[in-house]
């Protein structure tokens, strides 16, 4: 098993355990650091989404500041059983919704229902070809608040 450690908020210094699987990488300290400097140390009333979780290291950061709700998808099996049990460890039910669920699939489902996010973190496994399959789709799920930025390409 690997560990993260959330770096702010109430679940601050925690540990959490993951396994390995191929291609996760979790997000280092220092980015998610710098990432949460971007987008403010107080994510309350906001909703976001982690779109391949992973680790959890980013969905269970933003939690840990706050955010209102924060869904986390992921489709490997044993990685998607270590985000229930950190959810479980964190007590985290309230915030925290898990989902087992392709990305596209997930994400085309999201037009349906009209639910929005404010922010989105979108790590995906290198070199398979996500970014540009999801990049038609973010507009359709995204609220526009002052967090919700899509980089020059996904515009």
């Amino acid at each position: 098993m690997n560990t993260i450690r959330i770096i702010g908020g109430k679940w601050r210094r925690r540990i959490l355990h993951f396994p390995d699987s191929a291609g996760l990488r979790p997000t280092p300290d220092r980015v998610r650091e710098t990432l949460f400097n971007w987008l403010g140390q107080d994510l309350s009333g906001l909703t976001c989404l982690d779109l391949f979780s992973g680790s959890g290291a980013l969905g269970f950061e933003a939690a840990s500041r706050g955010a209102a709700k924060v869904v986390m998808a992921e489709i490997v099996p044993p990685v998607l059983r270590a985000l229930e049990e950190n959810s479980r460890l964190l007590n985290a039910s309230d915030q925290v919704e898990i989902v087992r669920t392709d990305a596209v699939r997930f994400v085309s489902s999201l037009r349906t229902t009209g639910f929005r996010f404010d922010v989105l973190f979108l790590d995906p496994p290198f070199k398979q070809g996500w970014l540009d399959r999801l990049s038609p789709l973010y507009r359709k799920f995204l609220s526009k608040t002052e967090h919700s930025t899509l980089s020059p390409k996904a515009r």
